[in-house]
């Protein structure tokens, strides 16, 4: 924007957040330069709590205001009940549920060699010490169903192989609401495999 360096680098920025493109990043942009000036130190000093203030849980590496997350803090978990799931977002998303009641373990990402992201860059190695240390009776692996988390659910299994624990996976198929003639083929595969007595 000629004459306007600030604000395209404001929308380079904020465009680089999921979902959201150069126009919906401007869009943003202009909304916060109607801001007053109280609104804009709070949303300054928003973002400088979340830089400073959250880490990742040394246990589990999901988001943390200290050394561990409120998950682990909980002695009310079932400890024996081990989540492996991708993302934090992806714990939340379980979290809001408010069914499962075990303990994560955040990957941060998952599998994927054409980005050059493989096990060393995700949180295998901290996943192994938990499952050599023991007590954990059920791994549950809730990766995402693509290619990707697909090959990270069957690194996971491996691992996990040698441990004596139970390893289960997420089960796939149709969503509730949802209409057979919508759904894509692979969905439509799972469900059907994923089948159980009525």
């Amino acid at each position: 924007m000629k004459g306007l360096p600030s604000v395209e680098r404001a929308i380079a920025v904020f465009s680089r957040f999921p979902g959201i493109g150069k126009k919906s990043a401007g869009r943003m942009i202009y909304h916060i330069l109607r801001y007053g000036e109280q609104d804009i130190e709070q949303l300054l000093q928003t973002l400088q709590a979340l830089r400073d203030r959250v880490t990742s849980c040394k246990i589990c590496h999901n988001l943390a205001e200290g050394d561990i997350c409120w998950v682990c803090e909980d002695n009310r978990r079932d400890s024996s009940l081990l989540c492996v799931l991708e993302e934090p977002s992806d714990l939340m998303a379980f979290e809001k549920a408010g069914f499962f009641k075990g303990t994560y373990h955040v990957l941060g990402g998952r599998l994927n060699p054409l980005d050059d992201v493989g096990p060393e860059q995700l949180n295998f190695a901290s996943l192994e010490q938990r499952l050599l240390k023991g007590g954990i009776k059920e791994l549950v692996i809730a990766t995402n169903p693509t290619v990707e988390g697909e090959a990270t659910a069957h690194f996971v299994a491996q691992m996990a192989s040698s441990s004596g624990c139970k390893v289960t996976r997420l089960a796939y198929g149709l969503p509730m609401g949802g209409e057979l003639e919508y759904l894509d083929e692979s969905t439509l595969y799972q469900a059907l495999n994923g089948r159980r007595e009525f």
